[in-house]
């Protein structure tokens, strides 16, 4: 069974990338799916650092991330996909790479917001990152 990281962040994109591996599963056999979610690495100190218990931390961790995924996990629940969810903090790029090798991913699937030649310049961004230094193929759907 093919293992597929999908990093999701609620954009359209990202859902688009989700579709996508709904498609493959569906025309090309089972494919198990880690949803991934990174958001950035919280800086604590002053006030926070000592206010904010770790668990009250991971609420607000949450939160934030639990939106992102939700649209995600209830396509593959209703495709009847299976799938893991994830939430990792960290710098996304990196992050979402050292995932898919932790977890023994085959690819990774991610959505870009790039669209034409010049948006492609731009891409340079997290999507493009991921490409240059995963050890396993990247699909980028738009």
């Amino acid at each position: 069974m093919m293992k597929l990281l999908v990093p999701v962040d609620g954009s359209d994109p990202s859902l688009h990338a989700v579709e996508h591996v709904i498609r493959l599963a569906t025309h090309q056999g089972p494919v198990t799916v880690h949803l991934l979610n990174v958001y950035p690495e919280p800086v604590r100190y002053g006030d926070v650092g000592v206010k904010v218990t770790p668990e009250q931390m991971a609420e607000i961790e949450r939160r934030q991330t639990d939106p992102a995924l939700s649209t995600a996990e209830r396509r593959l629940r209703e495709s009847g996909v299976p799938y893991e969810r994830e939430t990792r903090a960290g710098d996304v790029a990196p992050t979402i790479v050292r995932a898919a090798e932790d977890l023994g991913c085959d690819g990774i699937v991610m959505g870009t917001r790039g669209s034409g030649a010049l948006a492609n310049l731009v891409v340079g961004s997290v999507a493009m990152k991921v490409v240059h230094v995963a050890s396993v193929p990247v699909t980028l759907v738009r």
